[in-house]
């Protein structure tokens, strides 16, 4: 088991899908919910997100190949995605353009929840790039594993939210959100140089 490709894709995966900065948004799409409805739909929200992100590790890279895109091709595009969402994160666009999405709706678990704000295009990118790195089932399995580590921290997160955006407070998340969004920024340019390797262009 390669312990840091494990690592690498943990950190990717949970700073793209960003259980912190989701919490406030959970916190104000169920507003005057129970603890009760709020769980339900927390759950169904990750479960719904883990089964598209699923489908997309395993059917993601066939699609690709269907329609002549190239994994290392792939791979450049969506660490490119994944810097313009670390840029969003470092100066607060994200945040802004998550809160024009959220309405007012009786179950938000699967729009906006589970769509986009957890499997959303940065997420299925990632699930797509980090299973190409590792070819075979088992593979596909491990990020999988790493997903699905991924979503119970959004549950948790989700869970917990009415505590921890009081510990945090408004710029204790953006001091966090910042700081994953330089890791994201660095990530994705790793991604960009792996698939200019592929062809050739660094060394």
């Amino acid at each position: 088991m390669d312990t840091a490709f494990l690592i690498t894709a943990f950190a990717t995966l949970f700073v793209i899908i960003d259980p912190i900065g989701l919490m406030p948004i959970f916190i104000a799409l169920t507003p005057g919910m129970t603890a009760q409805q709020r769980r339900s739909i927390a759950m169904r929200a990750c479960l719904i997100g883990f089964f598209i992100l699923s489908l997309f590790a395993f059917f993601g890279e066939a699609v690709l190949g269907f329609i002549g895109i190239s994994m290392p091709a792939f791979r450049i595009a969506g660490g490119a995605l994944l810097f313009l969402t670390a840029l969003d994160m470092l100066f607060e666009r994200r945040a802004e353009r998550r809160e024009g999405q959220i309405e007012e709706m009786n179950d938000p678990s699967v729009f906006p929840l589970a769509i986009p704000l957890i499997a959303g295009p940065g997420s299925i990118a990632t699930v797509i790039l980090l299973s190409g790195q590792m070819q075979g089932i088992q593979g596909t399995f491990l990020v999988l594993g790493v997903a699905l580590v991924v979503m119970f921290a959004v549950l948790t997160f989700f869970l917990a939210g009415g505590l921890l955006e009081r510990a945090l407070g408004k710029i204790g998340i953006n001091v966090v959100t910042r700081l994953l969004g330089m890791l994201l920024a660095a990530l994705s340019v790793q991604f960009i140089l792996d698939g200019l390797k592929a062809f050739g262009f660094a060394s």
